[in-house]
């Protein structure tokens, strides 16, 4: 899980993806050199502020790469399916192959994907099984990013004593003000999107609910034993251990868990 490296063909999800790509760059690049390198250099600021900065903006991108790569969850053309578990895999009226209930056609990308929750042009896949804790990292960091960028720049201009040093040869510095404030645009933009979609990822985690499962009321229907929170997220990281929810780069092992439980819908 997460070796297999999956690449959609689709112009689409590559312009939505260079437009983030572009906006993790512009704050990557602007925000250190006109308000976190010379408050420091001041003795505004401690270093160890600047290094969260990257931490973070280092992390975004590596869950923004591996969820835009990682196999989401791709069903082969001719799964084995065990003796025991048959009752559990149905038909795509698609596709026309077997796949685990709970799994979704992308007509997009045009297969099957085990417990596939959406697919998402902005990291140019489908968010499923296989790359959900990623796309879910990548929401948490993007936030965190964000307002770390906007609380500096707010600091910059009403908080921070003014700067003494100033090359105004600088091309950088000469439209600073033109620079910050499409920096906290974007900033504020993607904070009010992404926080909506963080907020609602974790509601589908804690009820165990996709968001194709919302959308077509599939659930309410059926009555299903209620797993506790620590259970889904648990499953969805592949790991019981909460410290590695956080980390983007390890591999995802699944959990073993009764197929009453993973296959209830």
């Amino acid at each position: 899980m997460g070796l297999r490296i999956h690449f959609v063909v689709d112009p689409h999800g590559w312009c939505c993806m260079g437009l983030i790509v572009f906006v993790w760059l512009y704050n990557f690049v602007l925000i250190p050199k006109i308000v976190l390198f010379p408050h420091y250099e001041e003795g505004h600021i401690p270093g160890i502020l600047i290094i969260i900065f990257y931490g973070i903006a280092i992390f975004c991108l590596v869950a923004l790469v591996r969820a835009s790569i990682t196999d989401p969850g791709r069903l082969p053309e001719n799964p084995k399916i065990p003796h025991g578990e048959r009752e559990f895999w149905e038909l795509c009226n698609k596709c026309n192959l077997m796949r685990p209930k709970r799994s979704h056609h992308c007509s997009r990308c045009g297969h099957c994907v085990r417990r596939m929750d959406h697919h998402c042009p902005w990291i140019n896949n489908c968010v499923g099984e296989d790359n959900h804790w990623l796309f879910l990292q990548l929401c948490f960091y993007t936030e965190l990013l964000t307002c770390y960028t906007l609380m500096f720049s707010f600091f910059h201009y009403y908080y921070f004593l003014p700067l003494k040093k100033r090359n105004l040869d600088l091309f950088v510095v000469r439209h600073e003000l033109a620079i910050m404030r499409l920096a906290a645009f974007m900033g504020v933009t993607m904070l009010v999107g992404i926080t909506g979609l963080f907020y609602t990822q974790l509601i589908g985690i804690i009820t165990d609910t996709t968001s194709i499962e919302k959308m077509s009321n599939c659930c309410e229907e059926i009555s299903r034993p209620r797993k506790p929170w620590q259970q889904t997220f648990s499953e969805v990281f592949g790991t019981r251990w909460k410290i590695l929810w956080f980390i983007p780069f390890r591999q995802r092992q699944p959990l073993r868990v009764p197929y009453h439980f993973a296959n209830h819908v």
